[in-house]
């Protein structure tokens, strides 16, 4: 997907992205920034400084990810409301198109500043629009640094690919298993796994028990956010996967696979490193596809 393709910019004002962008102090690039959803808040905290954001969302506040958590402490918080915005008058507002719909509506009625990104579903869309964000910010050099690194990752990450390519269904409880067009599935392919939700002729990633064990992965991996307490969390430690997949089963931070960040690909290095101790595990004899 290019990366004009998804990102939405609904402006009040012009702004111009031009071939040679504006410092990051120039009065022609935005210095009070406004995040409304939690990649926003995330993407934000990676390429300002504190000064220039007036406020990220509660959740990045509460994110169980330590650095974020740390990052969002130092800057405002916000509920995700329009009122909230108008009070603040931020020079630019970054929200997501799965978040706060009835404040964008209004926002655009308002023809208030704000840039809106659609979830991005591998590291192509990651590169893309973090190039394009900085650009509307004045932090190319930032954004950059953080491209070298996830690039750099990525790299090391073709290096060491595990001997075995381990099946791995990402299992929440809830009968979706996110498949191909995913970053999920982005992320372990630059693993090495393979994505049981991925391969032709499976049902669109959606599983039961049944099903799930009738695919036969290798491995389970579980979202690292604690859940909350619900019918799908005891479906997720359903004890016959508990017995099967007792040394089988991985976790991965889900902010990570979730938004398109350049912190994905270290995302991508701690999946790799718990499939490569996995397949340590196995030993000489497999024991793969949920035998007992």
């Amino acid at each position: 997907m290019r990366a004009s393709a998804w990102l939405t910019v609904l402006l009040g004002a012009p702004l111009v992205v031009c071939s040679q962008p504006p410092a990051e102090h120039s009065p022609q690039v935005p210095q009070r920034v406004m995040s409304l959803s939690l990649c926003t808040d995330a993407l934000a905290l990676d390429l300002l400084p504190p000064a220039r954001i007036v406020s990220v969302t509660y959740l990045a506040h509460r994110s169980s990810d330590p650095v974020l958590a740390a990052k969002a402490a130092r800057v405002g918080i916000n509920y995700g409301n329009a009122e909230e915005v108008l009070a603040e008058k931020p020079d630019l507002v970054l929200a997501g198109t799965f978040s706060t719909p009835a404040t964008r509506a209004l926002l655009r009625r308002l023809g208030a500043p704000m840039l809106v990104l659609q979830p991005a579903s591998d590291f192509a869309e990651i590169r893309d629009a973090t190039r394009l964000v900085a650009r509307v910010l004045g932090t190319e050099a930032r954004a950059e640094a953080l491209l070298g690194h996830m690039d750099a990752t990525l790299a090391a990450l073709a290096r060491s690919r595990p001997a075995r390519r381990l099946k791995v269904a990402a299992w929440s409880g809830d009968g979706y298993v996110p498949g191909r067009g995913t970053l999920f599935n982005a992320l372990l392919e630059a693993a090495g796994g393979v994505n049981i939700a991925a391969a032709p002729g499976d049902r669109s990633g959606s599983f039961d028990i049944e099903q799930l064990l009738m695919a036969r992965p290798d491995v389970l991996a579980y979202g690292a956010d604690e859940p909350a307490p619900a019918l799908k969390t005891d479906t997720a430690v359903h004890p016959l996967l508990l017995r099967l997949y007792a040394d089988r089963r991985i976790t991965y931070p889900e902010l990570f696979a979730e938004c398109g960040l350049p912190e994905s690909a270290d995302a991508a290095l701690a999946l790799q490193r718990q499939l490569l101790a996995v397949v340590a595990r196995m030993g000489p004899v497999s024991r793969l596809g949920g035998t007992p």
